[in-house]
């Protein structure tokens, strides 16, 4: 007559081979596949210990959840605080920005990102919404933008605010200007974005477009209100056809003239971290409401 314990072989053998230590849900998986004698005593006791396993667990993972949960709370905020001690969007486009600050902040971006509790932002619900640029490079999505300003005097040009809407697999970037502390535009870039993998996205320009720019008469220096008052008279008199271009701004198509990869190294509610080829890190903070999270499609991309 087989032995009741006959049906234990295969928990022997793990001992025998001083396997790692199994998992809660290795054992409860064990528990329900094994054949063990209703109401004998080897399931009673694999159970018991089954129980002291997964609350030991449970005892020993809730601290260090927290306390890593803590560390990137910390993180972030330490992150924005850096920025506002450098002095902010407006001393980052002006190079009023130190060395000492710059690498403050590069420091704090590097231990943020080593934290990143999204494992494929590309397809993470919280990549779409609008952004903040609170810091960025040469190669960013305001490339353009950016250009445009360095060729002018402060001055003259002054880039006030530069934001990304990100929506099926597109963006639009705007870029405020003031021209002459009375004259604002924006620059609008809308390019393609393509998932390359967990991490990996392809951005492509599509189109930039130089809003026409509107006037505060109020702003005008005294002595160039004359000239100004001709401009918009003249502008009233053309031909309602003309007019209406000129409202909808200089459009300059860029399909195939630019394209980047850029790696998403931290994405979370409400902070965005990219990468370009170069290393450069862009950091975004999230102007509206995040979306609900949803789990991501793993078919989204090719490798």
């Amino acid at each position: 007559m087989a032995s009741p314990h006959a049906s234990l072989p295969s928990l022997s053998s793990i001992r025998s081979r001083r396997s790692p230590p199994l998992s809660p849900n290795s054992v409860a998986s064990l528990v329900l596949h094994s054949r063990f004698p209703s109401g004998g005593r080897c399931r009673k006791l694999l159970r018991r210990r089954l129980c002291r396993a997964m609350v030991q667990q449970a005892a020993q993972g809730a601290p260090a959840i927290y306390a890593k949960e803590m560390e990137r709370l910390s993180a972030k905020e330490s992150l924005l605080l850096a920025f506002k001690d450098s002095g902010g969007f407006e001393a980052l486009v002006t190079g009023k920005i130190t060395d000492m600050q710059r690498i403050d902040v590069n420091e704090r971006i590097t231990g943020l990102e080593r934290l990143n509790p999204t494992p494929r932002p590309t397809t993470s619900p919280f990549l779409e919404g609008r952004w903040n640029f609170e810091w960025f490079g040469s190669g960013s999505a305001g490339l353009a933008a950016t250009i445009i300003f360095q060729r002018f005097p402060s001055t003259l040009a002054n880039l006030s605010k530069l934001d990304a809407f990100i929506k099926d697999g597109t963006a639009r970037i705007t870029a405020n200007v003031k021209l002459l502390n009375s004259i604002e535009s924006k620059v609008i870039l809308s390019t393609k974005l393509s998932v390359e993998g967990p991490l990996r996205l392809k951005e492509e320009y599509v189109e930039g477009v130089l809003e026409t720019p509107s006037v505060s008469e109020q702003a005008v220096p005294e002595q160039l209100k004359s000239a100004f008052s001709q401009v918009v008279n003249t502008v009233r008199q053309l031909p309602v056809p003309i007019k209406d271009v000129i409202a909808g701004g200089l459009r300059v198509p860029l399909t195939g003239s630019y394209q980047r990869l850029m790696m998403i190294s931290y994405l979370d509610e409400e902070i965005l971290i990219t990468r370009d080829t170069s290393g450069v890190p862009e950091v975004l903070t999230r102007l509206d409401s995040p979306p609900t999270p949803l789990e991501p499609n793993a078919t989204d991309y090719e490798s």
